[in-house]
């Protein structure tokens, strides 16, 4: 982490990131620290969360971890409450915990249903109304819920995922209203396909699977963690400053879609 190489824009300050034992999360608990930042990740896996916390660590900058379960209200307030108490403040939140899997609506359990929802969207808003606590009490501070696309245009096999994740854009706008002239911003980040160990196993489990995925991205490539973690640090930036209730998409245009008639690039 060295300051020649990021600017330390996160300096002083204290952020909390879900989900932050791997992939997007570790990704973007990393780029907060690369800027001068502290950062706890939370998660489940304890293992996952020390490894985040050891690269961090390793390249300069400073992070703890703490294990918790974001669909426990009581337990996530315990857990917020302990970061604030420890780093003498809190100023940003990452939403990312996340869990899917690909099925057809019409074969999706109700507990996998449940699960999906109560960690995506009864954990955003648990980790939310927890953060806001202290962010509305400074009057200041900021929200970065990380969604998909497929939450405004649906998307076979993922009506679950979908439902939680519209649910997440629709309560990131409405408190983006309540809570704009007290100082705190909520923005909603949406990655398209991602080179994660997670978004593999789940929604390109095989070669064939993933060359439709990438076939779909116009930029016919997938992301890095660490450019979708570069698009968050913006949106917690002082640089978006006055964005709020936005939602940023970082798909390579995938969710624009793809020629379905023709091809305008083809040769003729």
């Amino acid at each position: 982490m060295n300051p020649e190489q990021q600017p330390l824009e996160f300096a002083g300050r204290v952020a909390l990131v879900t989900g932050g034992g791997s992939g997007i999360g570790r990704a973007v608990a990393q780029r907060w620290a690369a800027g001068g930042g502290h950062v706890t990740v939370l998660g489940r896996r304890e293992e996952a969360l020390r490894g985040t916390v050891q690269m961090i660590e390793t390249a300069g900058g400073s992070a703890d971890a703490v294990a918790c379960d974001v669909r426990d209200a009581v337990a996530v307030q315990a857990a917020v409450d302990g970061v604030a108490e420890r780093h003498g403040r809190l100023d940003v939140l990452v939403n990312n915990a996340a869990g899917n899997f690909v099925v057809p609506g019409e074969q999706l359990s109700p507990g996998g249903w449940k699960a999906v929802i109560d960690i995506v969207l009864n954990g955003t808003f648990h980790c939310t109304l927890a953060a806001a606590r202290h962010l509305l009490n400074q009057g200041s501070g900021a929200v970065l819920n990380v969604i998909a696309s497929y939450a405004w245009h649906g998307h076979p096999g993922t009506v679950h995922s979908a439902a939680a994740k519209a649910g997440v854009l629709a309560m990131t706008r409405t408190l983006a209203v309540e809570w704009a002239a007290r100082g705190v911003r909520l923005n909603c980040l949406a990655p398209g396909p991602t080179e994660t160990e997670g978004a593999s196993a789940a929604l390109w489990p095989t070669e064939s699977a993933r060359a439709r995925v990438l076939a779909s991205v116009p930029a016919a490539r997938f992301a890095t963690p660490e450019e979708v973690a570069e698009s968050a640090a913006f949106l917690l930036s002082e640089r978006a400053a006055y964005i709020t209730g936005e939602v940023l998409t970082v798909d390579g245009g995938q969710w624009l879609g793809k020629p379905v008639y023709t091809d305008p690039g083809a040769a003729a």
